[in-house]
């Protein structure tokens, strides 16, 4: 049999060349990111004949490469976080990035609490650090071709340790705030030890107007009897095709906590890959995904239950509005061993209006026989009996449907025990329901 040439795409020719021409400039010795290079160059940028982008066909999406963004000045990197709104008003330790870059002027140090460490991962990378054998903890996103192109580029990020109790949430802030479509592809890593608990919070936001690709990684390793809570919003510009990656490993008797927002961006895809590590861990994942126009946002996620006894929980809820497409892939994989699993998943949709559309694709694999799981999806337009009694009580359509699409959401904001941030992504709600009328 003959072989098989693939074609490369404009794009990918540039991702090759890009990396051909970073690679030696790029901190680090790059075995890593020569290896995960490699692998996504085999197979190409994924396109909907490749199940898990068969609804966010990024070949055909990506024409172009924007070039990866250089390091801001002192005074644009202050500018672009002056700028920056979501969470803004959330009390937080401000870990901030402006265009992929670390923006350490912003961090006071001396001032940390002595229980969190903050690292740059550039000075990692070119100096060594132990804490780097703590990258890539979930294999599940090692194969997957976002996430080895971040691995290919990466050029900046931090890597924090949490060894105990933080009252103060930590606020993870992603600013891209060039005029001209940029690049980026910044790495985060958070080790929570034993014991340790923290909130935390993250916001991606860029300019309006310019075609944007942020490619960003957060991974969280979180020890035994740990307590994490994450909150993170996409607050995008409007043509900015946004990929990002949530990587965590749980230990025992732990409790994670996760949700999405998206309110942003022309096209977003936000992956999540959790492995349960130890025993009796309670997982949370939600989102609340508002798309209007012709964006589109896909939720995927990955959850394995590694070890016995653990109990997962993930709710996503998408409105769509005009012509906007939603998507939801979710799989709960239950190996063997983990007898006892306890593992529920559900997407809802509510179309506002006949153009839009939405792909739910919830799946398990379960090889354990002690188990009990399930998983649902529902699609569907508001409620017109409670539409009809809302505007029989003198409301105008417009208010009632926000009532309503509110309710909607709120089922999966509620969870939020930090009580700044869920009232912050409440305004984020109203918001968009704001312009939307």
């Amino acid at each position: 049999m003959a072989d098989v040439t693939l074609m490369k795409t404009p794009a990918e020719t540039a991702l090759a060349q890009a990396f051909e021409s970073a690679k030696t400039t790029l901190p680090g010795t790059g075995e890593s990111r020569a290896q995960a290079f490699e692998q996504f160059n085999s197979r190409g940028l994924p396109h909907r004949r490749v199940e898990d982008f068969k609804y966010t066909d990024l070949r055909a999406l990506l024409r172009e490469i924007a070039p990866f963004a250089v390091a801001p000045s002192a005074d644009e990197a202050r500018s672009a976080l002056e700028g920056a709104k979501a969470l803004k008003e959330v009390e937080a330790l401000q870990v901030p990035f402006v265009n992929g870059h670390f923006v350490r002027a912003a961090v006071d140090f001396p001032g940390l609490p002595d229980n969190v460490e903050i690292v740059p991962l550039a000075e990692a990378l070119t100096n060594g650090h132990d804490w780097l054998a703590h990258l890539s903890p979930v294999p599940w996103a090692n194969d997957n071709p976002v996430y080895q192109l971040n691995t290919s580029f990466m050029a900046d990020g931090v890597m924090i340790r949490i060894a105990g109790p933080v009252d103060t949430p930590v606020h993870l802030r992603f600013v891209t705030a060039a005029n001209s479509a940029v690049a980026t592809a910044t790495r985060v890593l958070v080790v929570v030890e034993e014991g340790a608990s923290v909130t935390l919070l993250e916001t991606h936001e860029s300019t309006d107007g310019a075609n944007h690709q942020p490619n960003d990684v957060v991974e969280v390793i979180a020890g035994d009897r740990t307590n994490v809570q994450h909150v993170r919003v996409n607050a995008e510009g409007d043509r900015t095709l946004a990929l990002s990656t949530l990587a965590v490993k749980i230990g025992g008797d732990a409790v994670f906590n996760s949700i999405n927002v998206v309110a942003g961006a022309a096209t977003s895809r936000h992956q999540v890959f959790a492995v349960l590590n130890g025993e009796s861990t309670n997982l949370r994942v939600n989102g609340a995904t508002m798309l209007k126009g012709s964006q589109l946002g896909d939720s995927t996620l990955v959850v394995e239950h590694g070890a016995p006894h653990c109990e997962s929980r993930e709710l996503f809820k998408t409105v769509i509005d005009n012509e906007a497409t939603g998507v939801f892939q979710g799989k709960i994989i239950v190996p063997h061993h983990a007898q006892k699993t306890d593992g529920r998943m559900m997407s809802a949709a509510l179309l506002l209006e006949e153009g839009g559309s939405m792909n739910n694709k919830p799946e398990l694999e379960i090889f354990a026989d002690d188990v009990q799981c399930a998983h649902g999806a529902t699609c569907g337009q508001l409620d017109e009996d409670l539409l009809f009694y809302l505007m029989a009580r003198g409301l105008p359509k417009k208010e009632a449907e926000s009532l309503l699409v509110q309710a909607f959401l709120g089922e999966a904001l509620e969870f939020v025990e930090n009580e700044p941030a869920r009232e912050a992504l409440v305004e984020t709600v109203e918001s968009w329901l704001k312009a939307r009328a």
